[in-house]
């Protein structure tokens, strides 16, 4: 993953105005296992999951970092959360979770479009880096 982010950040955060993953994956021209949509958030299963349960809550307004939100992004970053722990109730993850953001090269974020990782279903270590 720290490879990955540091090629994306080496390919230019915005990636010369092309399209990333996600925002093909919302334009669904790129197939996911949706666990849920609605107006302004969609929520994924990771195609590389590091936990027994692993999924993706990102905006469909693209925002390449959490390091570049702002008020006027206050309601949808809430929304985002509640998002989150709903989906983590309805993937059985009672006994908990964990939620991480990436931020960056040194966060290791490998696409420059905010997402929220949950992961569980198992005991998670800490330190987590």
């Amino acid at each position: 993953e720290v490879d990955k982010a540091h090629r994306a950040s080496a390919a230019g955060e915005d990636a010369g105005g092309q399209p990333t993953i996600f925002s093909k994956i919302i334009a669904r021209s790129v197939p996911a296992t949706i666990l849920y949509e609605d107006d302004k958030c969609l929520v994924f299963r990771d195609v590389a999951p590091q936990a027994p349960v692993h999924f993706l809550v990102i905006p469909k307004r693209p925002i390449p970092r959490i390091s570049h939100v702002g008020p006027q992004d206050t309601e949808l970053l809430g929304h985002l959360l509640v998002v989150a722990a709903r989906t983590a109730q309805a993937e059985g993850l009672a006994d908990g979770y964990r939620l991480v953001i990436n931020d960056g090269k040194h966060g290791a974020q490998s696409v420059y479009h905010l997402h929220i990782h949950v992961l569980g279903g198992r005991q998670l270590g800490w330190p987590p880096g």
